[in-house]
Parts: structure tokens; sequence; C-alpha cells
């Protein structure tokens, strides 16, 4: 039965996502991911970065990856009734299938792990291995990075599953669960990685492997163990939060802050999401300095990485509008536009600087200060490209290739300098801290362009569809 419910589960996700995308088109989507991380790879390789640098942060993005699809326990019940409309997922079956609801979850993580292997992980490692090979590393090395890169992932999503679970029975535990690791990795105590399936690449052993993937299993267990799939009761858990959004004067940023906070997870899964992505930079900070010996800005390395992540937060306040129900108000699109964008931005920034204010107990502040001049600018460019590409529906439409492609490139661009400007900050410390600033600052206000002509063009889009 399990394997049957598998395969079900498989070909329910493949025909979901060819349905929302576009068929054809969504079948070249891993064609486009190993082309852009070639072109990725060989432009690392022109600046000097050697191959395993390069297959170290493709782990570690991997890794990211897994852990934001392990947060459908923050959004699966309210993905099943407001923007799944009429589609049930078998995940969701436990009341109707004589199933358990912990089998239904261990299959549904399981098919989650070989569908995205297929999907996103072998292309991005086979996008990888063309440029490694031809510099010298050989094919036993990449398929090491393979099988490294699908536990990464499985840790990943099993790690953020674990945490949303803890949350969902005790949600001081799991903000100090999550708050106690990130201590551990900025202080060097204990070397995170090796327990981690990277470990199976960087060491290349069998003790390697073991130690490397039996935490991801034991974090699989917990994690659907302890998951609740019951119906979140907004209206006492979240009552605090909503009376603090009810002040809004605003009432199109008040109707996406109240929708945040009275879904499942409330306004927890984006301090939960930047928290995840705050751990994960402070790891990738210490591993960089241990390996080089030169120490990145954190300002700037932070302020970065947490802009770019808000896109979770703006998927999380579009998540229950349909672009089409504002067309019978009284409102202009561009008017729910800049609703909307209030409401990120007082989500994202407050999470986003909360963590900048955690990460002053280790490092200085000075140096912090930068990222809080970073933040504003990336934060205001996500919103921007991702409103006037996708609109009010940015998770049914990013899986269009073309889209994707686009969407990719746009980030990178702002992305890429910056990340390096944290690289080499060494080198002349103050005009790259100033450059890095005044991009940022650019950016936001390209964001900001890209945001006013995002409510005029979906309206005149929808209003000729």
């Amino acid at each position: 039965m399990t394997g049957a419910l598998f395969r079900w589960m498989l070909r329910e996700e493949w025909r979901l996502h060819s349905h929302l995308f576009g068929g054809p088109r969504f079948a070249a989507f891993p064609l486009v991911v190993a082309v852009l991380t070639g072109i990725g790879t060989w432009l690392l390789s022109v600046t000097g970065t050697p191959p395993a640098s390069v297959a170290g942060g493709l782990v570690g993005l991997v890794g990211f990856f897994g852990l934001q699809v392990g947060t459908i326990g923050l959004v699966g019940r309210d993905a099943l009734r407001d923007v799944l409309g009429d589609v049930t997922l078998l995940v969701f079956s436990a009341r109707t299938l004589p199933l358990s609801w912990q089998r239904l979850l261990a299959t549904f993580l399981l098919k989650d792990v070989c569908y995205y292997a297929g999907l996103v992980l072998t292309p991005v490692v086979l996008g990888y291995g063309v440029v490694a090979v031809a510099s010298g590393v050989t094919p036993g090395s990449v398929a090491l990075l393979w099988l490294s890169a699908i536990g990464t992932f499985a840790f990943g999503a099993s790690l953020s599953l674990a945490l949303v679970a803890l949350a969902g029975r005790r949600r001081l535990a799991a903000l100090g669960a999550l708050v106690a690791g990130t201590a551990t990795v900025v202080s060097g105590v204990v070397d995170p990685v090796a327990y981690t399936p990277y470990a199976l690449y960087a060491e290349g052993t069998l003790s390697g492997a073991v130690r490397g993937l039996v935490p991801t299993a034991v974090l699989a267990a917990l994690g659907v163990a302890l998951f609740e799939p019951g119906d979140d009761d907004s209206s006492g858990r979240h009552r605090a939060t909503e009376r603090l959004f009810t002040s809004v004067s605003d009432p199109l940023a008040r109707r996406s802050l109240l929708s945040v906070a009275r879904s499942s997870g409330s306004v927890w899964k984006v301090a939960f999401s930047m928290g995840v992505l705050f751990a994960v930079t402070a790891l990738l900070l210490g591993q960089v300095t241990a390996g080089t010996g030169t120490a990145p800005h954190p300002g700037i390395a932070f302020g970065t990485l947490l802009g770019l992540g808000a896109f979770t937060t703006y998927s999380w306040v579009t998540q229950f509008d349909s672009p089409r129900e504002y067309l019978r108000f009284p409102v202009t699109y561009a008017t729910v536009f800049a609703g909307t964008m209030r409401a990120y931005l007082v989500l994202s920034l407050v999470a986003g600087i909360g963590y900048l204010a955690v990460a002053a107990l280790w490092f200085p502040v000075g140096r912090l200060a930068v990222g809080a001049l970073v933040l504003p600018g990336v934060a205001v460019y996500v919103f921007g490209v991702s409103a006037y590409l996708t609109g009010l529906a940015p998770n049914e439409l990013l899986f269009d290739t073309a889209l994707f492609a686009v969407f990719g490139a746009a980030l990178a661009a702002l992305a890429v300098p910056l990340l390096v400007a944290a690289l080499v900050v060494s080198v002349a410390p103050q005009p790259v801290v100033g450059g890095a600033v005044t991009l940022s600052i650019g950016a936001g206000v390209v964001g900001w362009l890209l945001a006013r002509r995002a409510g005029p063009r979906w309206e005149r889009r929808l209003r000729t569809a």
C-alpha cells in the first residue's frame, strides 16, 4: 500500500505542477536550472573560485531550499482551504483514507525528496558537473556531490518540519532550539557541517556518511511523530497580534497583515523563515572564515540574504489574495500593491532588523549597522520584482520556466555583486561598503518604481484577459 501511495503522490505532484505551470513549458524547468547552474559555475571559475568552494555553496543553497520546502507544516492547512481551492492533496486525506497521518506525512516527505531530486537537484549537479569535470574534477566526486545534495535537501526539509512540529506544541521551545542552534554554529564549539550530509562529499568515508545521515533520519522521525495536522484555532491564540494590526490605518495593508496573523503559524512563520535564513547565513560566514582565513562583512551578508529571503514574506502576504477579486471593489491595483507593500515591509523589516540585533551578540555592532542600511533596499527590490513579474500569485507563477529564469536573473543581478562585496571587503573596506550601500539604495529605487508599475500592468492584463 505504501508503494502505491508513493507512486500516486509523485503522479499527483507532477499533474498539479504541470497543470498550474503550463505543461510543456514546465517540463523544460530542469533544463533551465542546469543551464543557469552551469553558467554560474563557469563565471565563478573565471573569478578564480575553486570547484570545491562552488560545490559547497551549491550544497548550502540546496539545504536552504529543503528548509523552505519543509515549511509545509506552517501553510499546509491554509493551502488546503484557501490556496488550492477544490484540489485535495493526498497528504491531507487522513480522515478519508484508511491510513494514519504519520504514514501519509512520512510518504509525502519521501516523495518530496525524490521528486525534487529529479526536478531540481540532479539538474543542479549536472550543470555544475559539466564545468567541473572540464576543470579536472573526477566524475566520482560529482557523483558524491549528487548524493550529498539529495541528503542535504532531505536534512533541510526534515529540520524545518521538526521545528515546525515542535512549534505547534511548544512555540518557545522551537524558538529556543533555533537560537541555541545558531549560537552553537557561531561559537564554533562544534562543527555542524560534520553532522550534515555534506560530510559525505567532504570526507568521502563511510564514517562521514553515517555521521552526516543519521541526524537527518532522526529529524525526519521527530517531525513526522510530533507534527499535528489539526485545524488552527486563531481566534484565541493570535488575538494579541490581531489587536496590534487592527490599529493600522490603511485598510488594504491591514487586510494583508490580518490574513497573515489569522493563518496557520500566524506572524511566527515570518520569524521562523527569517530565522532559518539567519542561521544558514551565520553558518556560511563561519565556514568561509575557517576556509579562507578572511572574514566576510557580516552586515552586507546578513542584509543581503535576509532581504532576498523576504520573498517568502511576499508569498504569505499575498497567499489569500485572488487577483480578480479586487476588480469588484472601488480600488485601483496601484492602491492594492501599495497596501500590500506596506504590510510586506512591516513584517519583513521588523523580522530582519530583529535578527540583525541578535547577530550583535557575536558580530561587531558597527558592521551590522551596514546591514540595517542594505536590508531595506534589497527587500524593496525583491517586492518590486516579485510584484511586477508575478502579481498577487507568486507561488503559482514562479515554476513557470521562462518566468523563473527572468526572476532568477533579476535577483542575481543584485545578489551577486553584494555577496562579492561581502567577500572582498578586506581589499578596500570603505569603498566596498560604500558601494554596497549605494547599490542597495539604488536597487530599492528600482524596486519602488517596479512596484508602482505593477498595479497598472496587472490591472490591464486582468481586465483584458
